[in-house]
């Protein structure tokens, strides 16, 4: 189980026979105090008369008696239920004694709980009547302050509103924690500097414990108020991989820190008293972790999982933390969905669709004729409207399965009892048969389901869970016939999860739970509204007067349950599958995504250039200078080589094209059209022609064989900034605020190679124009404006498919991935941000200290040069910058890489362009 995974199973079982005191012997939001040694005195002046040697537990709502004889049961006595509390002897407290007990406390209540005699977890067993209990400290001179205690928190249980109980109990906590601070004794390090100390409380399931919190340059530490469950719980700064703030109860006041990369469950969760507390503690610790821990966003994990680096399983986990579910809070526990719906069939057949849920839909609108039937009701209901009146997870959901496993957090839950044996977590199919049909169960699964620890599916502690109407007891899970055992069973969960179906559609249900569909226009439209209260900002609680009010609000929110925190509010991106060769197509995208490739799993790697591709760009940072020539007079703008490696062009901002010998190393010639800077150049297929464009409005065609200008195109009516070129077709780009795509069709003009241009399409911007990109087929082309936006063509149909502002400045390169899922975009503001082309989401972003110019990639990994002239090796994937290559004295501000990808050419704008090598 998820929230005692720290423990060993073995270990889990043994908790039961060594641990019988814990915090869910309270009732929810009780606070434990302290505790006196005492002994129990029973049946005083009788031959029967006896001391129970054992610990008195002093909580904000009740008396527990904890004996060291485990035979014998825990005494739990609510404060709201005492008569009388005092000294024994004072004000004929103690009329049933011969005499006055030294030292004694006396509690004549109507009411006592005894729980886990002969240590075995069973619902509680009440005991009504007037009845006296004494408990004799070991320490007599307590007994006053004791008594007094009693007292006051006796008068705040009693009091009529359950605001104002919670009011004066929250005082009293205020008050016990205001006298007392961090021990710094506790420091592992007499070497340790102070940051910061405040008060908070652990929260763990079901309970949260006050305490103090103290942070150093070295530790983070914990010190609870009554020194339990141990005096101390610390975490090494070095150690922290991860922190998130957290909403608990609603409001802004958590903090999760977690030591692991994949785990699920944090090692502390704190809540805060203030705000601002909370976010100093995680200034601090989010500046410590800048230095060695790369951040994670949710559009990063989701880069990885579209590229198959995250299986379905641990993305939907890195999804729930980042949503605020957290496994240390019930009421927002980790959500997974039910993805198999075939719970008969002796095999489960994963090649058939039918096997599976449909992921597009919630778990309530799958059954239609129950939908129709909540239709009905949502239409008549008056504002605000809502269409299923229970949640798909909530406290009582997640003990529902884990009851078999964490029996003392559902008798916690449930004030000592079990639920209804016929209403407990019977059998799969069973469950699942009632999240169809039942009129208010559409609850989804949790993240066990998919996990490897079975105990959860069986009654491993044998719990007396009470029989059912057909005479049988509860016991084991009864399993669907196609699972041989637990283990079995939660492998081929694991199975469907991973399977091709559920890859393929996993991106509905994450709109469902995550995205777009969770709130809105769109949540009506598929069928997916939950109660106002479920939502974040449904309601504000600090807006509340009435404390009673207040109190009654928090508690329907915790018991009913909460919808996660919203990460995505456009459409989620498909997983980059095999089959998603036809997949990937959307009937709204027409042709404009045909250019969709074979994924990596279906290319051959008989094809050694992909190989060589893939070998060279996970070496690439073992990229190494070796020629270096200044053959400009201004910046270099644009590198063009021929299919042959041995002529290099050039572009400048000195207004020259030159042409660069690889292999005598010189300058062969040098052309100048104008005297305005050339702005990008290409070569055309067959090596005979170079284009350049130029800040002069213009397109410049020039004969590398009659060593002349042979074509001049006047398209636009301000600088040209980018050219593209693809089967006869030239893609111009310009601060006029277009991009416009002509016909290039040579004429038949013996010896000439004239060009004849029609304008095909004209694509309008709203402002200037600075870089273009083609995809693979050229049926999509990315823009990149002044103002930082990144639109994405259709170019069949010369409309957008998508308009991202992306960048904060202007875009500076912009650049699809091999194939054609993502595009990447440089800009002024130093960020390198990844898109997804069927949802125009944007999915990762990174950032640099400077403006990055230009770049390659693969997808995966990125080859960017800096303004101040470095090369960065990035790895989107990983989130971080891998390498820094010293290269240029000024900006790079063009790059070139062969189809190998093992050489590279940069341009800079210290007039030089730099030959560069793979060392492999």
């Amino acid at each position: 189980m998820a929230f005692i995974r720290k423990k060993p199973r073995e270990q889990q079982l043994q908790l039961y026979s060594k641990e019988r005191f814990s915090l869910l012997l309270l009732n929810l939001e009780e606070y434990y105090f302290e505790q006196h040694t005492a002994n129990h005195i029973q049946h005083k002046g009788s031959q029967n008369e006896r001391k129970i040697r054992g610990s008195l537990k002093i909580c904000s709502k009740s008396v527990i008696f904890e004996p060291d004889a485990i035979s014998q049961p825990i005494i739990k006595i609510p404060l709201r239920d005492c008569i009388k509390i005092g000294k024994h002897g004072e004000n004929g407290a103690s009329r049933h004694f011969a005499k006055a007990i030294s030292g004694g406390i006396s509690l004549i209540f109507s009411q006592v709980y005894f729980i886990k005699e002969h240590n075995i977890v069973a619902p509680y067993k009440i005991e009504r009547g007037t009845m006296e209990y004494v408990f004799e400290l070991d320490v007599s001179g307590k007994v006053e302050d004791v008594v007094e205690t009693l007292l006051q928190l006796h008068r705040a249980s009693c009091l009529d509103k359950l605001g104002d109980q919670t009011a004066m109990i929250t005082a009293i906590l205020q008050s016990r924690l205001a006298r007392t601070s961090f021990d710094k004794n506790r420091f592992q390090s007499v070497s340790e500097k102070l940051h910061m100390e405040c008060k908070a409380e652990m929260v763990t399931p079901l309970v949260t414990n006050p305490g103090h919190v103290c942070i150093t340059d070295t530790t983070l530490y914990f010190q609870p108020l009554n020194g339990y469950p141990k005096p101390m719980v610390q975490i090494t700064l070095h150690d922290v991989r991860r922190i998130y703030k957290r909403r608990h109860g609603l409001m802004p006041l958590g903090l999760e820190v977690f030591c692991t990369e994949d785990d699920l469950c944090s090692d502390v969760y704190l809540k805060f008293y203030e705000r601002q507390d909370r976010d100093d503690l995680y200034f601090y610790i989010a500046t410590y972790l800048e230095h060695h821990v790369a951040e994670r966003t949710a559009e990063g994990y989701t880069l990885q999982w579209q590229r198959g680096l995250l299986s379905n399983y641990q993305y939907l986990l890195h999804l729930n933390t980042l949503a605020d579910r957290s496994c240390n809070d019930l009421s927002q526990y980790p959500v997974f969905p039910w993805v198999v719906s075939d719970y008969s069939s002796s095999e489960l057949d994963l090649s058939n669709p039918g096997t599976f849920r449909d992921l597009s839909k919630p778990v309530g609108a799958l059954n239609k004729e129950r939908l129709e039937r909540l239709l009905t009701r949502y239409q008549e209901m008056p504002e605000p409207k809502f269409m299923y009146g229970s949640h798909y997870s909530s406290p009582g959901y997640v003990l529902f399965y884990l009851v078999r496993i964490a029996p003392e957090y559902m008798l916690c839950l449930q004030n000592g009892r079990f639920d209804n044996a016929d209403r407990m977590f019977n059998s799969i199919a069973e469950t699942w048969k009632n999240c169809l049909d039942g009129a208010t169960d559409f609850k989804e699964l949790i993240p066990e389901f998919y996990g490897d620890d079975v105990s959860f599916l069986v009654n491993s502690l044998k719990l007396d869970l009470g029989k059912r109407q057909g005479g049988q007891m509860v016991d084991d899970v009864e399993l669907p016939p196609w699972a041989r055992s637990p283990e079995d069973f939660l492998q081929k969960s694991r199975d469907a999860l991973e399977s091709d179906y559920v890859s393929e559609h996993l991106h509905e249900w994450i709109d469902l739970v995550f995205g777009y569909k969770q709130k809105g226009r769109d949540a009506v439209g598929a069928h997916n509204v939950f109660h106002p209260l479920t939502y974040e900002g449904g309601v504000d609680l600090n807006s509340i007067e009435d404390p009673d009010e207040k109190v009654a609000m928090l508690t329907q929110i915790l018991e009913f349950g909460q919808t996660p925190k919203q990460l995505f509010v456009t459409p989620h991106p498909r997983r980059i599958t095999p089959k998603f060769k036809s997949l990937f197509q959307p009937s709204s995208y027409n042709a404009s995504m045909a250019d969709s490739p074979v994924s990596p799993g279906e290319e051959s790697f008989e094809d050694l250039t992909e190989e060589s591709r893939t070998l060279a760009w996970s070496n690439i940072t073992r990229l190494q200078l070796h020629e270096q020539h200044k053959i400009h007079k201004e910046a270099v703008t644009g590198i063009a080589v021929s299919h042959s490696g041995s002529s290099v062009f050039t572009t400048s901002q000195d207004s020259t094209l030159k042409m660069f010998s690889k292999e005598s190393k010189m300058l062969q010639r040098s052309i100048s059209f104008s005297n305005m800077a050339l702005s990008s150049c290409l070569l055309l297929p067959g090596d005979a022609t170079v284009v350049s464009s130029s800040w002069d409005n213009n397109v410049y065609f020039y004969s590398i064989a009659f060593g002349r200008r042979q074509d001049t195109l006047m398209g636009h009516d301000d600088a040209v900034s980018k050219i593209c070129w693809h089967d006869n077709r030239l893609y111009s780009a310009s601060w006029d605020s277009t991009v416009k795509v002509w016909s290039g069709v040579p004429a038949e003009m013996p010896g000439s190679w004239r060009h004849q241009f029609d304008l095909l399409a004209e694509l309008e911007h709203d402002v200037s124009v600075d870089t273009i990109s083609l995809s693979a087929a050229s049926t999509l082309l990315v823009s990149g404006t002044k103002e930082g936006t990144v639109t994405i063509w259709d170019l069949t149909a010369a409309t957008i498919l998508h308009q991202i502002p992306c960048h904060s400045g202007t875009v500076c390169d912009t650049a699809f991935s091999p194939d054609s899922r993502h595009v990447l975009s440089a800009g002024e503001d130093g960020c390198l941000n990844v898109v997804d082309v069927q949802t125009g989401m944007l999915i990762s972003s990174m950032t640099s200290d400077e403006p990055q110019r230009c770049f390659l990639w693969d997808g995966n990994s990125v080859l960017s040069g800096s303004q101040s002239g470095e090369l960065l090796v990035w790895d989107l994937l990983g989130g971080k910058i891998r390498e820094r290559i010293q290269g240029h004295t000024g900006a790079v501000t063009c790059m070139w890489m062969n189809e190998q990808c093992s050489r590279v050419i940069t341009g800079g704008a210290d007039r030089q362009i730099m030959f560069w090598k793979l060392q492999c």
